[in-house]
């Protein structure tokens, strides 16, 4: 039997694309602050920006240069309206990409919400050493995102393996 391991808190940013929302009216964004900090990890940062390629770009890349951030969830524009535009945006940031992610995002929201699930671009992976999971922006996409993927992968408990496991040997060469 294995040994148990203590929990790792990470620091974790979450930003919401939207062309519409506030901190008063996002709860997508809450529901993925509430899972973090319920789950035993830090805020790093939150922010709300519109559902342009370059603020959106801008606001990761200062998180993916910040070494006290270790993840970041955006909540927005992954779907497939002239407007949305996460994935691009992220895409060419990242060093690696975890395809994984978004397959299994979509077969989890297919049991909620059938074929429209095809309409995702939900996407998750790494750059310098900083975790990048794009979820829809919808509360219950957040809420499947954060419950059934991204709660479990950031628990250092998470076994047989987990991402925090990972995280000092990200920078390997």
């Amino acid at each position: 039997m294995s040994e148990p391991r203590e929990f790792i808190p990470i620091n974790i940013a979450v930003l919401t694309v939207s062309d519409t929302r506030s901190e008063a009216d996002d709860t997508s964004g809450r529901v993925l602050v509430d899972g973090l900090l319920a789950a035993g990890h830090s805020l790093a940062d939150k922010k709300i920006v519109r559902d342009d390629i370059y603020q959106i770009r801008a606001a990761v890349s200062q998180w993916i240069a910040d070494p006290n951030v270790n993840a970041i969830i955006t909540t927005g524009g992954t779907g497939v309206t002239g407007r949305d535009g996460t994935p691009e945006a992220v895409l060419p940031l990242l060093d690696k990409v975890l395809d994984g992610f978004g397959e299994v995002f979509r077969m989890l929201s297919y049991q909620d919400i059938k074929s429209s699930t095809m309409q995702s671009r939900a996407l998750a992976g790494v750059a310098n050493a900083t975790y990048i999971f794009c979820v829809p922006g919808s509360s219950g996409a957040c809420r499947t995102a954060w419950e059934a993927l991204i709660k479990d992968q950031l628990d250092y408990r998470t076994r047989p393996c987990n991402l925090v496991q990972l995280m000092p040997r990200l920078l390997e060469k």
